[in-house]
């Protein structure tokens, strides 16, 4: 069972890895919610982890978002070869953002890391997604490489540049898991998870737009979809984590919606002065809580 769960994972990061040679980071990234949805469904069905009515609708809230995605997605100049991503990557913004992103984990690591990062919880979540926006450049590089080689154009393991994106993919991998892992130890995983989820897609946006202007051809309509529906995938990641511990569910609700006579009435089924009695204290409670509130007469 192990090993295959391993196997799993092994193909898993590999076709992640592979969708980065053939469609935008902008949408790839954004997509590895479902990840997340098909871990809460699995671990309810087999590990018998309870996967409540908020969660549930996290679920297909996720599901939305990602088809809104899907159909908004931007279509961008299409890299085909390592050369076409060399040009890219001379780019004076994309080079500015790449210092801007070293400069500023360099102070994270060695200053605010040891000083903040077990008091704010953004410190290592801002590194961790910082670089790993890096990572998925990088993870491009290879893909297209891998690409060249199985299609007999070019043997991409003969240019340099494969090799400087191998380094570069595992050199930020090592980073980002150490950190993030780190933040794992100090803080919920349940507010980890999100968190991580939105800062990381969000400079993966960034960085794909700086690099390969893939929102330069978008409609207006397409850029409003496509935050749409990455905000209705945040929501969803939330719903998920953030209140899977609450145990409510569709009894629960059925429960509220029901009348406050009818919650109130006794085991016999006869309305008595002592439910009379409970409704009048409930409504004035009820009241007393609300601006401008008076003393509730006896009018049942």
């Amino acid at each position: 069972m192990w090993w295959t769960g391993l196997l799993s994972m092994a193909v898993g990061e590999t076709a992640n890895f592979a969708a980065y040679a053939f469609a935008p980071a902008s949408l790839v990234t954004p997509l590895g919610a479902l990840s997340v949805l098909i871990s809460a469904i699995l671990a309810s069905k087999y590990l018998n982890e309870k996967l409540n009515l908020l969660g549930k609708i996290g679920c297909l809230l996720c599901i939305l978002g990602s088809t809104v995605l899907v159909i908004h997605s931007p279509k961008g100049e299409e890299i085909s070869t390592l050369d076409e991503l060399l040009d890219k990557v001379k780019d004076p913004g994309y080079i500015i953002y790449v210092l801007i992103v070293i400069v500023c984990s360099i102070l994270i690591i060695f200053y605010f890391g040891p000083a903040y990062g077990n008091q704010n919880i953004m410190i290592y979540i801002c590194l961790c997604s910082s670089i790993g926006s890096l990572t998925v450049t990088s993870c491009k590089g290879l893909g297209l490489a891998l690409k060249e080689t199985i299609l007999g154009f070019n043997n991409g393991f003969t240019n340099w540049l494969t090799w400087a994106f191998l380094f570069s993919a595992i050199l930020c991998i090592s980073v980002q898991m150490n950190y993030l892992n780190r933040s794992l130890d100090l803080y919920e995983t349940t507010i980890v998870t999100p968190i991580y989820y939105v800062v990381f897609t969000t400079l993966v946006i960034i960085a794909s737009a700086i690099l390969f202007r893939e929102w330069e051809n978008m409609s207006a309509e397409d850029i409003l979809g496509s935050s749409c529906g990455f905000l209705t995938v945040i929501t969803a990641i939330f719903l998920l984590n953030a209140f899977k511990e609450i145990d409510i569910s569709y009894e629960n609700v059925r429960h509220m919606l029901q009348p406050k006579r009818k919650l109130l009435i006794s085991s016999n089924n006869q309305w008595s002065d002592r439910d009379e009695e409970r409704l009048i204290t409930r409504l004035e409670t009820e009241l007393n809580h609300t601006y401008g509130a008076q003393n509730l007469t006896r009018t049942i």
